[in-house]
């Protein structure tokens, strides 16, 4: 199936020239979305693809979401455009992410110089309701917004009645997120966990709400991590629950 367009054909030419039978199996047992129509293309070669559609995104966005790979391509071509252009395709490049691979590959740059502008896309993310949008909200906090003057938005985000951590990508997303703010804000990541562990700091900070088995997991992913010690592994997994 096509939309009849050159520039439409031209792209599927161009996928299905370095598609690869064996990794679009394996890939596709990866993703885990029997519904996915994938034809195995890499990573490497998808970006550069894209790269070379970032001047044709508004037509790019109109073909159909068949392949995995055409999706993809879709958002790496939008991720490249700077901030004042992006932000007019975020929702609608959101709203077609139905992978976890799809999704952790979807880091904008331009969000880096932009984040306090992003931060009510992140919220209408986290409210969503959808599995995808939710992880990509915290995969987006994991990317651009570990450090110091968000932690408190992200210890927030991830203990907010509206994250559902019944969703296992978003579950394993917030998991990563904390691993992340233990391996890089370690006496802030140990305090957010000591409380969620039934402890309170100086101040009185708790986090009840953060749920357990996410909590565990993020001990277990920051335990997984090199740029720990093995005295910092050894006292996290006394927190575990």
């Amino acid at each position: 199936m096509t939309n009849g367009t050159p520039l439409y054909d031209e792209l599927l030419k161009e996928l299905k020239d370095n598609a690869e039978p064996e990794y679009a199996a394996f890939h596709k047992r990866l993703i885990k979305n029997d519904k996915l129509n994938v034809l195995g293309v890499r990573v490497p070669a998808l970006r550069k693809i894209a790269k070379s559609y970032k001047n044709f995104v508004p037509e790019l966005l109109t073909f159909p979401d068949d392949y995995y790979e055409v999706t993809f391509i879709k958002l790496q071509a939008v991720a490249l455009l700077p901030w004042c252009e992006f932000k007019n395709y975020a929702d609608k490049c959101v709203a077609l992410i139905d992978n976890w691979a799809t999704c952790d590959c979807f880091a904008p740059k331009c969000i880096a110089k932009h984040r306090e502008e992003f931060l009510p896309y992140i919220r209408e993310y986290t409210w969503s309701g959808k599995e995808f949008e939710q992880r990509f909200a915290l995969t987006t906090l994991l990317h651009f917004y570990v450090e110091d003057k968000y932690l408190q938005l992200i210890f927030d985000a991830v203990t907010g009645n509206e994250i559902d951590y019944n969703f296992y990508y978003v579950h394993m997303a917030a998991a990563w997120l904390i691993a992340e703010v233990v391996v890089k804000s370690y006496d802030d990541g140990v305090a957010f966990l000591k409380a969620n562990a039934g402890y309170y700091d100086e101040k009185g900070r708790g986090a009840e709400t953060f749920d357990i088995k996410t909590h565990n997991k993020a001990i277990q992913k920051a335990c997984e991590s090199y740029r720990l010690t093995k005295e910092q592994k050894d006292f996290l997994k006394t927190l575990k629950r």
